[in-house]
């Protein structure tokens, strides 16, 4: 069983702690998003023969990744690094910083443990698409030698994605839109040959329509490179152009406090960063349900 360490919540950035006891207990014990009653997943190394982590930040995290490795148990860390302004990204590291973490896990554990995240792609005021074809660049050579695989999609307007995204535009004078099949696949297109050109492979995101290399991110093929054995798992996605590889998340919803006014893991951006303030790092769990995206 593969383990998701979460696309739900930061768990490197700011549950660590938890994460470490967690695996010292055996299982995490984890909030139905979808209602009905909780339920464990096991993390002794009988049961989860892999993870794969998400986070924006996982300096903090890098012992409880160098105990993972000291213990032949292999992950991959998928890490978005986006460099938007902070109208967007309120309490997120800086460039240097996110670079930085993501060189580190590349030197520290292989270059195919780390995977960049250029994720979502919004469409604003602050990000038009010329932002993106630099930042995008000035991210990718920053990052070469260190990635081999860069990960992107556009922007999905979930219904609470698009209610703090236009909160924010009002509070910070922005405006923003979805992007146009044709505008997506221009952008797609200049994208690709620079991450090339910085020795990686652009993949996309659940976005099949747009023709681009389909991204696995809970990847067998490389959690077994990294591991140097076959992870198996059945192919399962999680929503709709989803190719990903079974796997069990232990993360909640409304629980990460980066304050990204596009994520869609988050319905209201002062209730998680209560909720991160509330967390006991003993508990079993993360804390009670909240509900998917929608």
């Amino acid at each position: 069983m593969i383990v998701s360490a979460s696309y739900r919540t930061d768990i490197p950035a700011f549950y660590g702690d938890w994460f470490r006891r967690r695996l010292q207990a055996g299982f995490a014990q984890v909030a139905n998003p979808y209602g009905g009653p909780s339920y464990r997943v096991p993390l002794d190394a009988g049961q989860a023969t892999a993870f794969v982590f998400w986070t924006r930040n996982v300096l903090p995290f890098l012992p409880v990744l160098r105990q993972l490795a000291a213990a032949d148990r292999p992950f991959v860390v998928q890490y978005t690094a986006t460099g938007y302004p902070r109208a967007l990204e309120e309490r997120v590291p800086d460039m240097a910083q996110a670079v930085a973490g993501i060189r580190a896990v590349a030197e520290q554990f292989g270059r195919n443990v780390a995977v960049w995240r250029y994720d979502p792609i919004l469409l604003s005021d602050l990000t038009p698409a010329e932002f993106h074809r630099r930042r995008f660049a000035e991210l990718a050579a920053a990052l070469q030698g260190s990635v081999n695989e860069v990960v992107a999609s556009y922007l999905s307007p979930y219904r609470k994605t698009t209610r703090n995204l236009a909160a924010a535009a009002s509070r910070h004078r922005f405006a923003w839109r979805p992007a146009g099949p044709a505008e997506m696949a221009e952008l797609l297109a200049d994208l690709e040959p620079i991450a090339a050109r910085h020795g990686m492979l652009l993949t996309w995101c659940s976005q099949p329509d747009l023709g681009g290399r389909p991204a696995r991110c809970i990847d067998v093929r490389r959690l077994s490179a990294v591991a140097g054995r076959t992870i198996a798992a059945p192919q399962k996605g999680n929503r709709p152009g989803c190719d990903c590889a079974l796997s069990r998340d232990i993360g909640a919803y409304d629980s990460c406090p980066h304050g990204c006014v596009y994520c869609y893991a988050v319905a209201n951006r002062a209730g998680a960063l209560a909720r991160y303030r509330r967390h006991d790092p003993a508990s079993a769990g993360l804390g009670p349900p909240s509900r998917s995206p929608t």
